[in-house]
């Protein structure tokens, strides 16, 4: 069965293109028009991602990306923001608030393809030898896509899970920006690196307790991010 994605803006010839080359490339696509009407086929068709304009009548991109991930059933649906916005801190409150990934428009529709393409890899597990990868308090679950700290479950995007994963299957490895990049977000993109920092400045507030003086993702400075060792203080 194809994968369904919801396409989201009222632009109707932006809808439309978008529409066409997501087809083309074998996905069944779902439409709206504005905010109310997206969270209603959102809860009743359940698409596996979301391609969301943030300027949207009735509900704008922001606040539907902050209600989806505050509920349970939704809150590891795929987004991919598309925004007029040109400055960076537009683009990362978007991702701040849960969004996977962005582009700005205008955009090559290929490009919505390839992004669309990226996100859905990394949200499906591949078939590995080690199912339950665990490091200190954290224990993730290859085959449920679940992470539990300490035994408490933990809500994770797409990208954070896929984040965690490549950190956890390479301990004390320190990681380029532009490496965990390409790992984990599955493409190489210039100017991402505001986008990764914000996706683990969303990690870190989810699984450290004192996001200041991280136990688990330490930055390493003029290089990147490592999993700190078990036993380091």
């Amino acid at each position: 069965m194809s994968q369904r994605i919801l396409v989201v803006d009222d632009d109707k010839q932006i809808v439309r293109l978008v529409k066409t080359y997501l087809e083309e490339a074998g996905y069944n696509v779902l439409t709206s028009l504005d905010g109310e009407d997206a969270l209603r086929v959102i809860r009743h068709e359940r698409p596996d991602l979301i391609v969301l304009d943030i300027q949207l009548p009735k509900q704008d991109g922001w606040e539907i990306t902050r209600r989806l991930r505050a509920e349970e059933l939704f809150a590891h649906v795929p987004i991919l923001m598309l925004t007029a916005r040109v400055e960076d801190m537009d683009k990362i409150l978007g991702l701040e608030l849960g969004a996977d990934d962005y582009l700005t428009k205008p955009f090559n529709p290929r490009e919505v393809v390839a992004r669309v393409r990226a996100i859905l890899r990394r949200s499906q597990t591949p078939p590995s030898a080690a199912r339950i990868l665990q490091h200190g308090g954290l224990r993730l679950d290859l085959d449920q896509h679940r992470l539990t700290l300490d035994g408490q479950p933990i809500e994770l995007t797409p990208t954070e899970f896929a984040l965690l994963k490549t950190f956890m299957e390479n301990p004390r490895h320190a990681f380029t920006r532009s490496e965990l990049i390409e790992k984990s977000m599955g493409y190489a993109y210039e100017g991402l690196d505001r986008t990764l920092d914000s996706h683990i400045k969303n990690l870190r507030k989810k699984i450290e307790v004192d996001v200041s003086a991280p136990r688990y993702i330490e930055t390493v400075f003029g290089v990147g991010y490592r999993l700190r060792g078990e036993s380091a203080e």
